[in-house]
């Protein structure tokens, strides 16, 4: 989505365009920014949740569990993002690292990948099913900065709600969208709510919101307090 404003004195014009952020539960999400669109982690119909029927341009998959590689139901002709590496796709500069499904080094879980996108400027990392207690040094180097922050709350199969606040106290974003918790017709019932997170990191006052419309300008400066935003799936 675009929308044009005047920049400077001699009036020229410009785009701001927005990038637009959907959450469909579990670690699935959708980032539309102009005419692309990126899909993270779609999920099979037997965690309880409707699969989403939505078109890539981008397809990511952390891990090769059914909750997070349901890449048939993703439709367009996509580029596969499922591994470590640097990539540049369509203008879309994306990062692959290698991390943990498990605080055991991969031994009971596997292997998950942590995604970097650079979209409109701003920098999000997407944390799949980590499962590690803290990030090392060389993840976090490779991390760099992070304006936007998708990490799992809801621990058991991950990373729970005060594990999480400390792997956000070592990143630093600006903002927080928690994921991979419980909700409503989820039929993965070990997972904790949202609420425990909230509570552990003091914001228990958020309310949900359908989607975000952001842009680079809105989150500029924006350093003194982690901000969460919680979505409605």
């Amino acid at each position: 989505i675009s929308q044009l404003s005047w920049l400077d004195k001699e009036h020229k014009i410009c785009y701001r365009r927005y990038m637009i952020i959907t959450w469909y539960g579990q670690a699935c999400f959708k980032i539309q920014s102009g005419d692309k669109a990126l899909v993270l982690d779609p999920f099979e119909k037997s965690v309880g949740l409707m699969p989403p029927s939505i078109q890539a341009d981008i397809l990511f998959v952390t891990h090769e569990h059914f909750d997070h590689n349901n890449i048939k139901a993703i439709k367009g002709d996509y580029f596969l993002i499922n591994g470590p590496g640097e990539y540049e796709v369509k203008g879309i500069k994306a990062k692959g690292i290698a991390s943990y499904h498990d605080n055991e080094e991969g031994a009971k879980r596997g292997l998950n990948k942590l995604y970097l996108i650079e979209v409109e400027g701003i920098h999000i990392l997407h944390c799949g099913d980590l499962g590690q207690d803290l990030l090392d040094d060389k993840q976090l180097e490779e991390i760099g900065s992070v304006d936007i922050l998708m990490i799992p709350t809801g621990g058991f199969f991950t990373i729970d709600a005060k594990q999480a606040v400390g792997v956000i106290n070592q990143i630093e974003p600006k903002i927080v969208i928690p994921m991979h918790y419980k909700i409503p017709k989820l039929s993965i019932l070990e997972l904790d709510g949202v609420d425990k997170f909230l509570k552990e990191f003091g914001s228990e006052d958020v309310t949900a919101q359908d989607k975000i419309s952001i842009r680079a300008k809105d989150i500029e400066g924006e350093e003194e307090k982690t901000r969460i935003i919680v979505l409605k799936p």
